[in-house]
């Protein structure tokens, strides 16, 4: 099994070190991974100025983002991997957070590209790193591993998959979950540096969750359980397109006939 292995925190993040244990033991891995933290730069790619891969110990580095890392592998480095892994990310890419997650952003890209994908992410603390390990080897080789039953992974998508910052023990089990919708206080802070020029930083902490449902991936992290969410890059809302044609048809073809 040949595996490509990306992430956004860059080569020296813990979860990617964990990630590469958890498929040690599995084939033939090849990491790409940013030469510094990429967080938040959703399916950024770099298409102003020249793109530099280094080869280091781990694997490679490059001077792009999550996505660049991807089409750097499948088409500068021409890897034709079984599987594309992204992650594992310092923190949750839960609910609408995955518009902004260079995690999210490079396994959809692996999918565009033709190569099955997932994202993995690890809610909170890296002290529970090896509860993310013994997870995602767990979901990922033993019985019914998901690489092992390629039809388990959405052709057109992937599987996003959330693991709770808590002890092995206290993982209550897995849920297949949709995208909830998260909120942050105070998400923009206006500060003054010392010329007393006002600048912002960007921030903010996730308002109180208020929603029940057991099926939303941030409910189901939130009590415990492992949130695996199938995802799609077809934004459309097919459920509109019917109705819209009625309109714009209706209104087009009224002053057509005047």
């Amino acid at each position: 099994m040949k595996l490509l292995v990306v992430n956004d925190d860059g080569i020296h993040a813990p979860g990617l070190g964990a990630l590469l244990e958890s498929t040690a033991k599995h084939g033939q891995t090849t990491i790409i991974a940013p030469h510094q933290e990429r967080s938040g730069m959703s399916h950024a790619i770099t298409v102003n100025r020249p793109l530099r891969l280094t080869q280091v110990k781990q694997g490679y580095v490059l001077d792009g983002t999550p996505a660049d890392c991807v089409k750097m592998g499948l088409l500068g480095l021409k890897l034709q991997p079984d599987f594309v892994l992204s992650g594992i990310n310092g923190g949750a890419n839960l609910g609408t957070d995955v518009l902004y997650s260079g995690t999210v952003s490079a396994a959809l890209e692996a999918v565009l590209l033709g190569v099955p994908a997932l994202a993995f992410s690890l809610c909170g603390s890296s002290c529970f790193l090896e509860t993310a390990t013994h997870y995602v080897s767990q979901l990922l080789f033993e019985k019914p591993g998901i690489l092992f039953q390629p039809d388990l992974i959405p052709k057109d998508g992937i599987l996003n998959i959330n693991i709770p910052a808590l002890p092995i023990q206290e993982i209550k089990g897995l849920r297949i979950t949709r995208l909830g919708v998260r909120k942050y206080k105070e998400i923009l802070e206006e500060r003054v540096d010392p010329r007393g020029v006002s600048y912002y930083w960007m921030g903010g902490r996730p308002a109180f969750l208020e929603a029940e449902e057991k099926d939303i991936d941030l409910v189901a992290v939130e009590q415990g359980y492992i949130s695996v969410t199938p995802l799609q890059f077809d934004l459309t809302n097919h459920g509109e397109i019917e109705r819209l044609k009625g309109v714009f048809q209706t209104e087009y073809s009224t002053k057509e006939k005047k």
